[in-house]
């Protein structure tokens, strides 16, 4: 068709128009695993406050100590 051509090293455009209504999606992989990896990253922080305070570093000690009996 005569306005479906391409032009060599044109950006292509996420729009509605060019996908027949619906939005494309390309990339959202990436996007996900940027996410979760962030929530990770996150979420180990927060351990690390909680494991560096006396009542977790206490707590942990005693699991241990239970374990080996002592």
């Amino acid at each position: 068709m005569a306005g479906d051509e391409v032009q060599a090293g044109a950006p292509e455009q996420a729009s509605e128009e060019s996908t027949g209504g619906r939005w494309r999606d390309d990339g959202m992989a990436t996007v996900e695993y940027a996410m979760v990896t962030v929530a990770a990253a996150a979420f180990a922080g927060v351990l690390a406050v909680l494991v560096r305070s006396d009542e977790v570093r206490e707590l942990l000690a005693g699991v241990i100590r239970g374990a080996f009996g002592g």
